[in-house]
Formats: structure tokens, sequence, C-alpha cells
């Protein structure tokens, strides 16, 4: 129970330190209009699953996932710099589709809602 609580805080800590290396540390333009949604660490904590959501349109995902996957290192660095951890977690970016599939069921029940007036 401790490991999970001290993974969640040290989760959001990453998703911070990540957020903000990815805003103003990469010069990267790939990466423009990348929000990072979620951080999932191991139980060991040394490797963390990094969600990011992206306003625009469907072909920039797969630039901003080469963006981010070749500005890894530089986050790795940037994070072990500003948090105090044992061991900096290996990076892995996860595109999260949460925003669209909620964007989609709004839409959906939006057609419901039109059909029955």
């Amino acid at each position: 129970m401790g490991s999970s609580r001290r993974s969640e805080r040290v989760g959001g800590q990453l998703r911070e330190e990540i957020s903000r290396a990815v805003q103003r540390t990469v010069k990267d333009p790939r990466i423009r209009g990348v929000t990072v949604t979620d951080v999932k660490l191991s139980s060991d904590l040394r490797y963390a699953r990094v969600y990011y959501s992206l306003i625009g349109e469907d072909p920039r995902r797969a630039e901003a996932q080469e963006g981010l996957q070749s500005a890894r290192g530089v986050i790795r660095r940037e994070v072990g710099r500003n948090l105090q951890l044992r061991y900096v977690p290996d990076i892995e970016f996860f595109f999260d589709d949460s925003l669209g599939n909620a964007e989609h069921i709004e839409s959906l029940l939006r057609q419901i809602r039109d059909s029955e007036t």
C-alpha cells in the first residue's frame, strides 16, 4: 500500500517535470501542442509510461510520437536534474485517446438527442 502511494506521488512529480521539459526545454516543432496527461510507473519506479494528448489532426500523431521518442534523452536528463530520485525511470510515450473518445461519445449522444426531437 505504501509503495502504491509513493508511485502515485512520484508519478505526479514526473508528469509535472516531463510537461515542463516538453514545453520549455525541447525545441522540436513536432511536439508543439503535446500535453502530458498521465504517468504510470512500474512498481520498482524504473519504468514510466507517459501518456499524452495532442490537439490537432491525426497525421500529427505520428510526428509527435517521433518527436517525443527522439527527445527522450533530453527529457530524462531534465527529470534527473530536477527530481531527487535514486533512478530516473526509463520513459516510453503513449498516445492518450481519451479526449477523442469523449468527443466521439458526445457526438453520438448529440445525434440521439437530435433524432428524438
